[in-house]
């Protein structure tokens, strides 16, 4: 069966078709597509990967056609960026009076 591994960086972005057999998991796709070779520094972890953009194990069997997804480390701590934007916002508030 045949199934799509899309990973990337902020700059450019592989989908890769990618031929396995019946009982394949997704972490053997991801072994497959051979991301390594494309993207030295992209870190291939089994906690970030997904398929159609809903995060899953690596040892989920695939599906024809499935869209299986290597997700990046995030830059940023959400929550983080969430407090530094409010204290932004409240400084704004404050000081237009």
């Amino acid at each position: 069966m045949w199934v799509e591994v899309v990973a990337g960086t902020r700059d450019r972005q592989v989908v890769r078709s990618v031929e396995v057999g019946p009982e394949a998991t997704v972490w053997d796709a991801v072994l497959k597509a051979k991301l390594d070779q494309e993207f030295p520094d992209l870190e291939l972890d089994e906690n970030r990967i997904g398929i159609f953009g809903v995060r899953c194990r690596a040892d989920r069997l695939l599906q024809p056609g499935d869209r299986v997804e290597v997700y990046r480390p995030l830059s940023a701590d959400p929550k983080e960026v969430r407090r530094e934007m409010a204290k932004m916002e409240r400084a704004r508030r404050n000081s237009v009076v």
